[in-house]
């Protein structure tokens, strides 16, 4: 028996509402190519471990402490 597991593929709502913003935002990063997606015949998808990447390439640290 696989114990493979198949990936989730999220639509382009899915992928708005876990950043937390509008549809326009995640079909501007597939229209400039800044995020890999799939194409199911008319259907754009991102995969959920393709957009946990994408955010964690966006994490900045926070700067150190000015010591004056």
């Amino acid at each position: 028996m696989s114990t493979l597991t198949a990936e989730k593929y999220l639509s382009i709502p899915e992928v708005a509402e876990r950043l937390g913003t509008s549809e326009r935002f995640p079909r501007r990063l597939i229209e400039e190519r800044r995020i890999e997606f799939k194409r199911f015949g008319k259907h754009v998808r991102i995969a959920e471990s393709t957009l946990l990447t994408y955010i964690e390439s966006c994490t900045v640290e926070p700067a150190g402490r000015r010591i004056r």
